[in-house]
Formats: structure tokens, sequence, C-alpha cells
């Protein structure tokens, strides 16, 4: 039995997500790295990069799991005890 319940943070490519993440990251960076030069108005590209990476930076970086693994591994669960095996191809 494969269980495939519970959230789901991937994306559908490898470069998508990485993009994503630099989108993400350096729009939170540079919300306050320019905060000193731009003022207040910077702060706008915090919801920015809060959205790009899907909430926050570990959910990025669960979702770079995600995806790094996704097809590679699944979750097989068998009287109580789950492992992670290879997918069958």
């Amino acid at each position: 039995m494969t269980i495939t319940d519970g959230p789901d943070f991937a994306s559908s490519s490898l470069p998508r997500h990485l993009l994503r993440g630099a989108v993400g990251l350096g729009a939170l960076i540079g919300a306050f790295a320019l905060l000193p030069l731009y003022g207040p108005v910077t702060l706008a590209l915090a919801p920015i990069g809060l959205v790009a990476l899907r909430g926050c930076p570990m959910c990025w970086a669960i979702g770079l799991a995600q995806t790094l693994s996704r097809g590679r591994l699944q979750r097989e669960c068998t009287d109580g005890r789950c492992e992670l095996k290879p997918a069958s191809r």
C-alpha cells in the first residue's frame, strides 16, 4: 500500500523549484537589505517572497526534497510499520 496523503510542497520540475527559491529568497533578502536605502516601501517585497516560497523557507526546503525524491522513493506501510523504499519502475 502506498500512502500519498498529506501536504505536497513539490514543484513539477527541479528547475522550476529552484527558480521559485531564487525569487522567494531574493525577495525576502531584498526586503530587509534594501530597507536602509529605500525605506519601508521595500517591505512590499516580503509578501512576494513568501508567496514564491509557498509560505516559508522551510516549506520550500521540504518541497525541494519532495521534488528530488518524486518518483524515486515510495513509502510502504505494513503492519503499522512504514519504510521508504525505491519505487518500482
